[in-house]
């Protein structure tokens, strides 16, 4: 470039540019001065070098100005903050003129051979350069070329090269006006504080203002990145003069050419850059030019035909412009879009910039790019997560990371938008997507901005394909599973459409709300103002509200927080009196046959004439309600009776399926039996009606897949019901119909129901047995022997009590589940170098066992007792147990350090006793002195349940340990032995010594053959092996990585890896092999099923329509359903998130269980905690469990570890009805909760990206948990201890999160730091004030952007490339300040769900190791999962992040696991018995082996 340029301006003219840029920063009496010697010169009361001597002056005295020339700093409040400027003193009026809405609409779109354009206008299709948004003259016409000739040869007009960037517009925008006008204010007028305290006014400090912004492109005038352009070189021309030039081919001499061109000439650009008309280069894609800001570029002009990007060949030309438009028209074939630029006169389709604008220019590539790399993604991947996008864009091919989504957030949102508007009607917009809302929501994007201004999507040369392998097929389903699917909703369809649809609102606050309907779309074409039907009732396809549609998406998904703390104790429900919404009937009422039974006052029947009618005992009645829209009672009659008040009969009541879980999706005619009843006049019947047992029949197992009809039974006249189940109300439970045995002289009156609710009474009384004789106590009376619910309780068994039941030495009690509660705030931070500090109010850091409650305590029995009374009685009402304490480790004066490194089971021995209730015993335990076992104590720890161990006894007093003494160790042989009241006790009761000294058999269990459908790396059936209970001999997994990671597992299972709808279809069709040879299991094979089925088919869906139904009854839940309902295994269970139990209005849950219910399957659900299992995380998942007829049904496994209250709500709430899970211990558990120092504070160290596959462990397990999961066998080689390699940027922002608990983004210090790749940060700017926060204590501003202020985001506040992630302070106000991003894990607390991809602003942030500047590894997060040490990963480290992430944890499926292996147990017991018990006569009321029938009583032999 030549030395003097067309952009140099002479002395005057630069201090005319100066003062009209800072007139606004100075103080008042300085503008007054500058106004009063302006006046001056134009009276000519002054000269105008003493004008410009005058002025330079006042600017030197207020501004420092060196030389007359250059700014080189304002100083406002002691800060220094560079401006250069250069520009025009002329101001030309300008004008816009753009046709009228309804002619564009009419006119002709672009050239075919471009994409649609971003313009300034809502729409910019033309036919020639009129129709288009353009400078006009004063006159209004717009300009020719030909007219422009005679000003463009007049260069003599230019003088000394006067600048080209065009003239300064009158007004600056009112935003801008406002701001100068905030900044000269607040300079002005400080604010004063008063001291409450002192009752003193102290000054406050004088509040900082930001540095000032260029009124036209909105960039820092003090940022060292700000540039300036170099100029033209000389012989650079004017547009109209170069598009005449011949080199460019378009134009002969002929002038009439261009009157007649109908179409803008088209060219190609290179070595451009883009500016103001101040100078500053600048962005065109930041808003600027919709926003009617003048844009000029300088370049070489090139033919369209050259594609060679050198200068050779080009016409220089020279301010170009402004530009109207700029568009992209598709990309090269690779990453580089192809993007061009509209003037007055022409197009231009851009090539490489020039050196100086070339950063500008790759920034916005690769915003173009990386819209192009998410839109496809989203296209053939609706259902990904946040932090699977992020996988997707850090590829080693790109130098895209997660801090450059976030800077081009709104553009990418702004282009999906586009893309769902271009899409069809009926498809899925992208923009409600998980991963679009979570980068919605931390990006701070405002939806709708600039779609009436950029109606284009990059779509139209790069067409996106469906990836038709990217999925799941159409799923197979048998005939069963998709009747009932089906049934229901064309019944739920045809009832919305009947009701005329939901109508559907908008959110009245986007851009696409306010505008007005298009007029051209198939909808508009149907509204009556358009000359239409009006029959749709479609809302214009232009105008989808983005803000609605994201918020449904959001409200359909909401889940119950880990935070909030639900009562966790049920209350035991109000049963409200049916006979309160009884109707009396006026029928006559006359006994049938003679009494058979009085007592006292009652006289039994075994019949009785209603009416015409004979009821008997047995037969079931309807009764009517008060209310007409509530459907009949039914009931069967247990028993008939007449007293003093009239003739009676006792009502076993039944529950109709919309009365459970079921609600409107079960079967109109099926009932349920319930533990309900009560005694009613018979002149409430209505009338008889017929309800049938539908027995499972002999050959049930084998029928899977041949069931063509869902209806059991037909119903003429509204009298004929059928059951097959009894139905839990409180925990949702249907299982099979108990059995009894009744005595024989109550057959005219027993009621199941009756006898249920006395067990249960029963069962929660304590009571006592085997008398001991003791002369010695008169006030006491001894027992060998206590029971309360089922189980039995002898003299030296351990028992389990509340933490409250008793204490220890007050000197030594200290808290050992969690560190002692502290406050994490700090009171005297500089909130200058912390700014974002003062959003941590409250001391709650999540991830805390801060509130976790202790174990259970454990204690010995030596004495059960009750007291005498008066009369020498004893007073059974209220049993005693005299106890031994036992210390747990971390209840010694060791505190919790102790409970770190020794077992969990460990106890000490104490002689300290304490007295305390029978009623509050939790539970049995066995308690073992270690020297007296026959077996190692790890044999003995993992050979059941509640097992306990003690080497020493703890004295209190002298804080010493010793050794037990010789009682402890007797107590305990004579004690030994698990089962109910096997054990030998300490009394003198004959019964206690008769039972021998030594366990009982346990039958051997056999395993299940599993199939582990969707198994992933197989942390289900790893659970399920570690409780013996399954052998998974056939796995399905599509993942190839997963799949094989499960084949290194578990090297003797057949593996599928191929879609799971395509394995059924083969078995269905009668195939024993699939296409690569692998054996199928056939029908019978399968005992066991398991699986976790992905929602992601339809979990974007907010309501269920003709449409959307079509994606649920092809997703993956009606699979799987297929699969059981086709193998009828023994045994079933579907593993989900917590919010599977409440997608769609719980609709998912109620269909599952629907299919399972008429299969004829037993079954449940619950929500279970993995944290009470024995993992340092928090992961809630749903559960539904089945089995089948003949087999128990699985009772949920009580708690075993304590966890945090907050993470333990796990109640479900389907149709305003709150249901339990069975655990009884609430949130109590009987060992202490697993840390994250349990977990992983053994592992080495290692750094950001370590990628070292195997590596030595270099020490000891320090704890319980870390010697069980490095298992038993030596180990030596710790494998997948590697962790993700993240920018420069990211492990900055890591290596300054302090160490201390809670610590997260907030606690960033605002500073410059010189980065690993050389680059160095920005300091966050604060430049607007903060409606909500205020100001800091030191008067700095808060806000980030201007939405802080109530106004809406202007994209120019954006910064990159800063410690502190402006996002974040960004929309910090509405999500929760969001808290734990870029957090760090505390050594005494638990995990964060462990996620498929540890990221520090993904969902899951906190996921920074405890003490190193990393995120966590491979290994850490599967060990917070439970996985054995020697478990095995495959692929690359995302790949195994993402196996772990999806994965059941281990000690979740085993706890299951083992409750299933309990119902197995129990089976063969009974089995047993029942061997022994053949010949005698047993009545069934509702067995499941009874044939259809229609009569109650069933004698079977």
């Amino acid at each position: 470039m030549p030395a003097k340029t067309s952009l140099s301006l002479p002395e005057d003219e630069c201090v005319k540019e100066k003062v009209k840029l800072l007139q606004d920063f100075l103080h008042a009496d300085a503008q007054d001065q500058l106004n009063n010697l302006e006046a001056k010169m134009r009276s000519s009361e002054i000269s105008m070098d003493g004008y410009l001597s005058k002025v330079k002056a006042l600017l030197g005295r207020e501004l420092h100005v060196e030389n007359g020339l250059h700014v080189d700093g304002v100083e406002q409040n002691g800060k220094t903050n560079g401006s250069t400027e250069n520009g025009k003193e002329e101001r030309q009026e300008e004008t816009m003129d753009v046709q009228d809405e309804a002619d564009v609409l009419k006119s002709p779109s672009a050239p075919k051979s471009k994409g649609v354009r971003k313009s300034k206008s809502d729409s910019e299709p033309k036919k020639s350069p009129g129709s288009r948004v353009t400078r006009t003259s004063a006159s209004g016409n717009q300009p020719t070329i030909l007219s422009m000739f005679s000003k463009v040869w007049r260069k003599s007009d230019e003088v000394n090269g006067e600048a080209t960037n065009g003239a300064a517009e009158d007004k600056v925008e009112e935003q801008d006006t406002e701001e100068l006008e905030e900044v000269r204010l607040s300079y002005c007028h400080l604010p004063v504080a008063q001291d409450v305290t002192m009752g003193k006014t102290k000054p406050v400090a004088a509040p900082k203002t930001p540095p000032p912004k260029c009124p036209d492109c909105r960039q820092y005038l003090d940022d060292s990145d700000l540039k300036l352009f170099q100029g033209d070189p000389d012989n650079a021309l004017d547009e109209p003069e170069m598009l005449t030039d011949e080199r460019l081919s378009l134009f002969d001499s002929n002038e009439d050419g261009f009157e007649n061109y109908e179409e803008l000439p088209q060219h190609k650009i290179t070595n451009f850059c883009v500016y103001d008309k101040r100078g500053h280069l600048c962005p065109f894609d930041s808003g600027l030019i919709e926003k009617n800001v003048e844009l000029y570029f300088s370049c070489a002009v090139k033919p369209i035909y050259d594609d060679n990007p050198c200068m050779d060949g080009g016409v220089p030309a020279k301010k170009l412009g402004p530009i109207n438009a700029w568009w992209i028209t598709g990309f090269d074939g690779g990453e580089k879009a192809l993007i061009g630029f509209t003037t007055a006169f022409a197009d231009y389709i851009l090539m490489d910039p020039s050196e100086e604008y070339a950063p500008i220019f790759a920034v916005m590539q690769e915003k173009i790019y990386m819209s192009k790399m998410v839109v496809e993604f989203l296209q053939k991947n609706p259902d990904v997560s946040y932090e699977d996008l992020l996988n997707k864009i850090e590829v080693p091919c790109t130098d895209f990371n997660r801090d450059t989504l976030l800077r081009h957030a709104q553009f990418v949102v702004e282009q999906v938008e586009s893309y769902d508007e271009a899409g069809d009607s009926d498809e899925q917009p992208i923009i409600v997507t998980p991963c679009m809302r979570d980068l919605i929501k931390l990006a701070g994007v405002t939806l709708g901005k600039r779609r009436a201004a950029r109606r284009q999507a990059i779509r139209h040369p790069t067409k996106i394909e469906k990836d038709s392998k990217g999925g799941p097929t159409r799923a197979t389903t048998t005939k069963l599973v998709y009747q009932i699917f089906d049934t229901f909703f064309s019944d739920q369809i045809d009832q919305n459409e009947k009701d005329g649809g939901i109508k559907r609102q908008r959110c009245g606050v986007c851009e696409v709300c306010q505008a007005p309907d298009c007029g051209n779309c198939t909808a508009c074409k149907d509204m009556i103002k358009f000359g239409g039907s009006g029959r749709s009732k479609q809302a214009c396809q232009k105008r989808r509200c983005p803000n609605l549609a994201v918020k449904e998406a959001e409200d359909d998904e909401t889940i119950i927080e880990e935070e909030e703390l639900l009562p966790v104790l049920k209350a035991p429900p109000k049963k409200v009196s049916k006979a309160k919404t009884k109707k009396q009937s006026n029928g006559k009422l006359t006994w049938v046959g003679e009494s058979v039974k009085t007592v006292g006052k009652k006289q039994y029947y075994m019949k009785v004439r209603v009416d015409n009618e004979v009821l008997e005992v047995g037969d079931c009645v309807s009764v009517s309600s008060d209310e007409p829209t509530v459907p009949l009672y039914l009931a069967r009659i247990t028993s008939l009776w007449e007293d003093n008040h009239g003739k009676w009969f006792h009502a076993h009541w039944f529950c109709r399926g919309t009365e459970t879980v079921l609600g409107e999706s079960s079967d109109p005619l099926e009932l349920f039996l319930v533990d309900d009843c009560e005694d009613m006049q018979l002149s409430y019947v209505e009338g008889k009606v017929n309800v049938m047992y539908k027995a499972p029949s002999n050959n049930w197992f084998m029928e899977g897949g041949m069931v063509d009809d869902i209806k059991v039974i037909n119903d003429d006249n509204g009298k004929n019901f059928f059951y097959q189940l009894w139905y839990e109300g409180d925990c949702a439970r249907f299982e099979t119909p108990p059995t009894f045995n009744p005595p024989e002289d109550c057959q005219y009156k027993f009621c199941a129901s009756c006898v249920r609710a006395e067990e249960r009474e029963e069962m929660a009384t304590p009571r006592v047995l085997e008398p001991i004789e003791d002369e010695d106590h008169d006030s006491k009376a001894f027992y060998a022997l206590a029971c309360l619910k089922g189980e039995q309780f002898r003299v030296g068994d351990g028992v389990y009590l509340p933490p409250d039941a008793f204490n220890f030495s007050e000197a030594l009690h200290v808290k050992a589940a969690s560190p002692v509660k502290r406050s994490h705030r700090k009171d005297d931070v500089d909130e200058e170098l912390y700014p974002e500090y003062y959003r941590k109010h409250s001391d709650y850091i999540k991830g805390s066992n801060l509130d976790a409650p202790e174990p259970f305590r454990v204690g010995r029995i030596k004495e059960i007792f009750c007291s005498r009374r008066s009369n020498g009685k004893a007073d059974m009402s209220e049993v005693k147990l005299r106890l031994y304490k036992f210390y747990r480790p971390e209840n010694t004066h060791k505190g919790a350090k102790a409970g770190y490194h020794t077992d969990i089971n460990m106890l000490y021995w104490s002689d300290e006793e304490v007295t305390v209730s029978m009623s509050d015993v939790l539970g049995r335990c066995r308690v073992e002195y270690g020297e007296d076992l026959n077996e190692t104590v790890q044999d003995y720890s993992s050979g059941g349940p509640d097992r306990f161990y003690f080497l020493e006894a703890y004295n209190a007093k002298s804080k010493s340990f010793e050794d037990p003494p010789n009682h402890a160790r007797s107590a305990v042989k004579k004690g030994k032995g698990k089962g109910k009241g096997k054990g030998k006790g300490k009394g003198k009761s004959c019964a206690a010594q008769e039972t021998p000294d030594q366990e009982p058999q346990v039958p051997k269990v056999p395993k299940l053959r599993t199939l582990d459908v969707f198994s992933g790396c197989g942390g289900l059936s790893e659970g399920f092996h570690q409780a013996g209970i399954a052998e998974t001999l056939w796995a399905i997994e599509m993942w190839d990585p997963a799949a094989q990671a499960f084949r290194l597992n578990n090297p003797g299972t057949t593996v599928f890896t191929e879609d799971c709808n395509v394995l059924l279809k083969l078995v269905m069709s009668g195939e024993k092999t699939n296409s690569l040879g692998q054996k199928l299991p056939q029908k019978g094979d399968v005992e066991m099923l398991c699986g976790g089925p992905p929602c992601q088919g339809f979990s974007g869906m907010n309501r269920f329509n003709s449409r959307t139904y079509s994606k649920f009854k092809n997703s993956l839940v009606v699979s799987y359903l297929s699969y059981c309902d086709y193998y009828r295994p023994k045994f079933f269970l579907l593993e989900n998130v917590r919010n599977f139990v409440s997608f769609k209005s719980s609709m998912v849950l109620k269909l599952t269980l629907r299919c399972l219910v008429r299969m004829g399957y037993q079954c449940t659900f619950g929500v279970l905690q993995a944290g009470q299992y024995g993992v340092a995380q928090t992961r809630r998942r749903a559960i539904v469990l089945a089995s089948a007829p003949g087999e128990k049904l699985p009772r949920y496994p009580e708690p075993l570890h304590v966890f945090a209250p907050r993470a333990c709500s796990l109640s479900v709430v389907v149709d305003d009805k709150k249901y339990f899970s069975n655990v009884t211990r609430g949130n109590g558990g009987v060992y202490r909760t697993i840390t994250v120092r349990d977990t992983m504070s053994d592992l080495p160290e290692i750094r950001n990206g370590a990628s070292a596959l195997e590596i030595s462990y270099n020490g000891e397990p320090q704890s319980w948990f870390q010697r069980q999961i490095r298992g038993t066998q030596y180990q030596p080689i710790l494998k997948d201890h590697i962790c993700k390699d993240l920018s420069a940027l990211v492990a900055a922002r890591m290596r300054h999160i302090p160490l201390a608990p809670g610590s997260d983004w907030r606690d960033l210090p605002n500073i410059e730091v010189r980065l690993k790749d050389g680059t160095t940060t920005k300091k966050l700017r604060y430049t607007h004030p903060d409606k909500k926060n205020g100001r800091s204590s030191s008067g700095a501003l808060r806000g980030v952007c201007t939405c802080s202020g109530g106004k809406p985001c202007d994209p120019a506040d954006r910064q990159f490339n800063t410690l502190i992630p402006w996002c974040l302070p960004h929309t910090g106000n509405r999500h929760n300040h969001w808290a734990g991003l870029y957090g760090r894990l505390e050594w005494d607390g638990f995990f964060s769900t462990t996620v498929t991809n540890p990221e520090p602003m993904g969902k899951q942030g906190r996921v920074l190791h405890p003490e190193q500047h990393r995120v966590v590894s491979v290994r850490e997060c599967a060990r917070s999962q439970g996985f054995p040490d020697t478990y095995r990963f495959f692929g690359n480290i995302l790949d195994k992040h993402r196996q772990v992430g999806n994965a059941v944890p281990p000690p979740l499926s085993k706890a299951i696991g083992l409750e299933i292996k309990r119902c197995v147990l129990e089976r063969i017991k009974e089995e047993n018995e029942n061997e022994k018990e053949k010949g005698e006569y047993k009545w069934i009321l509702y067995g499941p082996n009874v044939q259809y029938h229609s009569v109650i009583m069933i004698f079977l032999l």
